[in-house]
């Protein structure tokens, strides 16, 4: 089931990202060649050529002699069915949506779109040594060619800010038994992390309330918590809470914002060869305590590992309400190789609708979240912890429910199409981001890569990315074997 949920995200994400490409090349009049979802090996599933009428199952090409002995390809299937009449391939000299293939590969790994007279993954240079042709990629302006390239990833990001903007799940302020952390300055003012939210000003805390911040920041707001799971108290809050807010500079707001949920530290998997398998950590377990320090949270429980980094110390742990304690060290980077259970599989979780003016702004709000907190944890990617880290298919797989869950397969589907968006536009060649940076040098310049350059540098950026593959895939691998 995890598998066929990646399989069907990859569809979606590819087919939005591709056909972002394919509808700008379009719409300056560029032919497109090939238009396919998964990659086509020897053979395809399927291919439609709508300037025949044709769709082939299962179909292949077949090199052969013409009478004037030339080698040529010829199509061939194991069936063909006519599907409508056939379309004009051009209209006054342009090629239109006819001119193109469209077709299903066999290996669910992504996609192209064959844009002609452009050196990508399916054409080198030699490939472009005829006469440029007014269709073509080539023979279109830099600010053309670079909006071709980077609609891919404009489509992706899209595709996630509608995801997000049809509701979200949150969890209920009083159903969040761990309570919330709160920044600075609403310590200050005398709320304390691990407090449960129940009313401000005497009404119901409520998830759909999306102006609660702004209501308890209020000067003179009551705000009514649970604390230490016992105790029900009323924080007032003092005149000048406004003022105190608007000082934070934006940083400051950003990088602590006003309150967030605390998680318990849940054992959702293990890593093969670290410290928590070899330790008897199991899946399920709590961990409440690491030394001497409670860990309510992963608030506390973070800062408690870094105190024993190469240092053996205890977990004590919560397994099924029998308390166990295991001798553990942290490695260098103060990680134990746990991967921890999220939130809506602690939380009960109730769905949040937006009404046609708040959608749009959430959904946007929501994909640049998702983005900044991506982006922020690649800096993880260059240490040692991380990079053992990195992970294939098996790990994309791994984030999607055991059973079909439709909110949790379109709030992945999001996630990774903003990862997709993201990972595209870095300016690694053979990539789109690869595109880009030569077509930002070339606006800027007016000197364009030669077509020659543009083939080596894709054959070096393809030759790295399939190293990364392997080497991710190979790491799943390894560690499903630990």
């Amino acid at each position: 089931m995890k598998a066929l949920q990646l399989i069907v995200a990859l569809l979606i994400l590819v087919t939005v990202h591709e056909f972002g490409h394919y509808i700008f090349a379009r719409i300056f009049g560029i032919r497109v060649n090939r238009f396919y979802l998964f990659f086509n090996p020897k053979f395809s599933l399927l291919k439609y050529y709508p300037s025949k009428g044709e769709l082939q199952i299962i179909g292949w090409t077949k090199k052969v002699k013409n009478a004037a002995g030339e080698e040529t390809e010829e199509p061939k299937a194991l069936a063909t069915i006519k599907v409508g009449k056939p379309r004009p391939a051009e209209k006054d000299g342009h090629p239109t949506w006819a001119a193109t293939l469209y077709g299903l590969g066999w290996v669910p790994l992504g996609g192209y779109c064959d844009i002609a007279g452009m050196v990508d993954e399916t054409k080198s240079a030699d490939d472009l040594e005829s006469e440029p042709q007014p269709w073509e990629f080539r023979s279109k302006a830099a600010w053309k060619r670079f909006f071709v390239m980077f609609a891919g990833v404009l489509f992706n990001f899209i595709l996630a800010i509608i995801i997000y903007a049809g509701g979200e799940r949150s969890v209920p302020y009083q159903e969040a038994y761990e309570g919330m952390d709160f920044c600075e300055m609403l310590n200050d003012a005398g709320l304390r992390d691990g407090d449960v939210l129940l009313r401000v000003n005497g009404v119901d805390a409520d998830i759909r309330q999306r102006n609660i911040s702004w209501d308890m920041t209020q000067p003179g707001a009551k705000v009514t918590v649970l604390r230490g799971h016992t105790d029900t108290v009323t924080v007032t809050m003092p005149a000048d809470m406004l003022e105190r807010l608007a000082a934070m500079t934006p940083e400051q707001a950003k990088a602590e914002p006003l309150m967030n949920y605390r998680l318990p530290v849940y054992v959702d998997g293990l890593q093969g060869g670290m410290a928590a398998k070899d330790a008897g950590v199991e899946v399920g377990d709590r961990i409440v305590k690491v030394g001497n320090d409670t860990t309510p949270s992963l608030s506390e429980f973070f800062p408690a590992l870094e105190q024993y980094k190469d240092k053996e110390t205890t977990l004590t742990i919560d397994r099924g309400g029998k308390s166990v304690v295991l001798d553990i060290t942290p490695n260098s980077d103060a990680k134990i190789g746990i991967l921890l259970r999220p939130a809506d599989k602690i939380y009960p979780f109730e769905e949040v609708k937006y009404s046609a003016l708040e959608a749009l702004p959430r959904g946007w709000e929501l994909g640049v979240n998702q983005l900044t907190s991506y982006v922020a944890s690649l800096k993880m990617l260059f240490t040692k912890s991380g990079a053992q880290q990195i992970g294939g298919f098996g790990t994309l797989g791994s984030l999607f429910p055991e059973k079909w869950n439709w909110y949790s397969f379109w709030q992945i589907t999001a996630f990774l199409s903003v990862i997709l968006a993201f990972m595209n536009v870095i300016p690694i060649p053979g990539l789109d981001g690869g595109h880009i940076l030569f077509l930002l040098w070339e606006i800027a310049t007016g000197r364009k890569a030669s077509d020659r350059v543009l083939e080596v540098a894709n054959t070096i950026g393809f030759c790295f990315l399939l190293a990364l593959l392997l080497y991710a895939n190979g790491a799943d691998i390894f560690r499903a074997l630990n």
